[in-house]
């Protein structure tokens, strides 16, 4: 008999068969769908945006060429230009494919033999850089191969060794660099350093694609020559589109211009890291320094981007994806004519008086002139001269770049904090005679007698000044006795507090770069308050000293010293930027009548004619202060800083010459207010007439 399962148990297989079946159905469900996806994924990607996708693989495995934009121009205050940027033929070279060292080395010896290659336009880096190549034309065997015979023993080993890790070349390009002197550069004919710098150029992105200027502002000679033998030279061409920097009025005003790199050149190598970092390639030509460096990002406007495909004969070729932006112009404050005028009397009178009797030292003189009201620089200048060879370097930059002595042209601020702190009243008189402390003589020049705050600035009473660093420090002058003030550093730190009220010992924030901050002197005992207070302690930049007397003359507003007057739109008058006029502080409204007390001071110390006859017979009133400041008790700096006209100041200046004088009875007259700045003043007023 046929067993029969009882029908609980049918059911349960039923049940087993259904649920595999459901999943069987749910799994097949979802192949469905996973391939409905993909095909849906692919439809879109091969279909729909097919051409987004091959626009993006081409773009990802494309080369782009970057060729920098025409720079915009730097103009001075009446348009007239002061950087300019003039059309270059340069001979540019894009690497074809397949080429090894010897066809680079044989059309480099073709473009020397035919061009002219002038090697006193190869920097000392480009010469050096030469060498290492010129050495790499040996066999790989020999021991002065790529000079890497300039490398000690453990050096080798170390960078054959892998030790070095993915910078080896790098590093050992640096150290080859500091190692090649003149000896080994003498190694290579004339011949052989133009045929490696050329190479050099040649190869230099030839892993990339990217072009190269080989040779820059060619003649019309060699544009034509090559023109017409191209296929002599293939991967040459002629770039009609470039450009170079020239600076019309050529030393005046250089170095604070500053100067741009060639595309030889390339980015410089201190400030790689910051133009790469603003999307600036290797060949950029950009600035290197000074006002070039400052508005790099202003003029040099955006770059032409090319997409580079390669021929089937592999030559390569350039289709323009993006247009070059010429860079933005900057007008500058300065007016050429008054600069010129600062440059010519500058540079003779330190040519005339240095190194002669009794100014044996006197080797550099600075001088720099601004709007009081609002801070924008007029003309500026400064020239170093070797006492030896009596050859003149100029050093207009050095305003803001160097520091002085400042001496007794800081009296003003002293006396403006006597005031203001109520240490001393206004027309309270002090006998202006020898101080005995502690046994230590300290006096003026000369014996004054009775002076009041104004008289004291108008015949630089030191004894006035001592006696208000005294007080500051909570004590008193008793003859005889010694200064008993219990906190010197606190003291110190208010008088400092009070002088950065006027731009002293701080950055004033000039729009160049290089600007250095200022020298704080030293010391606890309590005559340093003394000769702080008198201008013999701390030093500052001769800019500082320039915003110092532009605060006094305008009423206590400090502004930030500009260059820039604006920037403006190529070929154009709209205006995207103002410069001038960044006030930084005031002082308190409260003490103007202090700040008067210490501009009729600055006036008596002219009218008076204790500045020189020439700045008292003018016929626009001038108010300053002049400083005899000591350096090293053998030599004295003369100073001047001052503002007119008097009642309604458009012009402020600051002439310092370091070390212009002996220290002794035969000091020789302030060479600021004798010889300097009667001269330019009047060729200020010559060109802006006193209303």
């Amino acid at each position: 008999m046929r067993f029969k399962p009882p029908f609980h148990h049918m059911k349960k297989v039923r049940s087993i068969d259904e649920e595999i079946s459901h999943r069987i159905l749910v799994l097949s469900s979802f192949i469905v769908v996973a391939f409905l996806v993909i095909f849906i994924r692919l439809f879109y990607i091969q279909v729909i945006s097919h051409d987004s996708y091959v626009a993006k693989k081409d773009d990802y495995t494309s080369i782009y060429q970057y060729v920098n934009a025409p720079r915009g121009q730097i103009y001075d205050c009446k348009g007239r230009v002061l950087a300019a940027t003039v059309v270059s033929h340069n001979i540019v070279y894009t690497s074809p494919k397949d080429m090894d060292q010897d066809d680079y080395k044989l059309y480099a010896q073709r473009i020397v033999s035919v061009f002219n290659v002038d090697e006193n336009e190869f920097t000392e880096s480009d010469k050096k850089q030469a060498y290492i190549t010129y050495k790499s034309f040996l066999d790989p065997n020999d021991k002065e191969y790529a000079a890497n015979n300039l490398l000690t023993k453990k050096e080798r080993n170390e960078y054959k060794s892998g030790l070095w890790g993915t910078n080896a070349e790098s590093k050992r390009t640096q150290i080859l660099l500091k190692r090649i002197h003149k000896k080994q550069l003498n190694e290579m004919s004339t011949k052989d350093l133009k045929v490696c710098v050329i190479y050099q150029r040649m190869i230099q992105n030839a892993s990339n694609g990217q072009e190269n200027i080989i040779l820059e502002d060619v003649s019309d000679n060699d544009v034509a020559y090559l023109v017409e033998h191209k296929s002599e030279f293939p991967g040459f061409d002629i770039d009609f589109g470039g450009w170079k920097r020239e600076y019309p009025y050529g030393e005046t005003l250089s170095d604070v211009l500053g100067s741009v790199s060639t595309s030889t050149q390339g980015l410089p190598s201190e400030n790689a890291d910051y133009y790469l970092q603003r999307g600036f390639q290797y060949n950029a030509e950009v600035g290197k320094s000074g006002l070039e460096y400052q508005y790099n990002d202003v003029l040099s406007g955006q770059a032409q981007i090319s997409k580079i495909t390669y021929d089937s004969s592999g030559l390569a070729k350039q289709t323009v994806t993006r247009s070059a932006v010429k860079g933005n112009d900057v007008y500058l404050s300065i007016d050429i004519d008054l600069q010129q005028q600062l440059d010519s009397t500058v540079k003779t009178v330190l040519t005339e008086n240095g190194g002669t009797a009794n100014r044996e030292n006197f080797s550099t003189l600075f001088m720099s002139m601004m709007d009081p009201n609002n801070g924008s620089i007029l003309a500026m200048s400064g020239y170093q001269m070797d006492l030896d060879s009596k050859k003149m370097t100029y050093f207009a930059s050095g305003c803001y770049q160097s520091l002085i002595n400042p001496g007794s042209s800081v009296k003003g601020a002293t006396v403006y904090m006597g005031l203001s702190e109520g240490v001393i009243s206004p027309g309270e008189v002090i006998v202006d005679q020898p101080m005995d402390i502690g046994g230590q003589t300290f006096g003026s020049y000369e014996n004054h007698g009775p002076v009041n705050d104004i008289q004291a600035l108008a015949v630089s009473s030191n004894v006035y000044m001592f006696n208000i660093a005294i007080r500051i420090g909570g004590d008193a002058y008793v003859e005889g006795q010694s200064l008993h003030i219990n906190d010197v550093s606190d003291s110190l730190n208010k008088m400092r507090s009070y002088y950065s009220m006027f731009g002293l010992g701080n950055k004033t924030g000039i729009d160049a770069p290089g600007e250095v901050e200022s020298y704080m002197g030293v010391g606890f005992k309590p005559g340093m308050l003394l000769n702080y207070a008198i201008g013999q302690m701390d030093m500052y930049t001769p800019i500082q000293m320039n915003t110092y007397v532009s605060t006094i003359a305008n009423g206590g507003k400090l502004y930030k010293p500009s260059f820039m007057k604006s920037i403006r739109e190529v070929n154009s008058d709209e205006v995207i930027e103002t410069g001038g006029g960044v006030l930084k502080s005031v002082l308190p409204a409260k003490n103007a009548s202090y700040l008067n007390r210490v501009q009729q001071g600055f006036r008596a110390v002219v009218a008076e004619g204790n500045a020189s006859n020439a700045l008292m017979n003018m016929d626009v009133q001038v108010a300053g202060k002049t400083g005899t400041a000591e350096v090293q008790q053998v030599w004295t700096t003369a100073v001047f800083v001052g503002y007119a006209p008097y009642n309604n100041p458009s012009v402020s200046f600051a002439c310092v010459a370091p070390t212009s004088s002996v220290n002794d009875e035969s000091v020789s007259s302030n060479i600021c207010t004798e010889n300097v700045v009667p001269e330019v003043l009047n060729k200020y007023f010559e060109l802006y007439p006193a209303s």
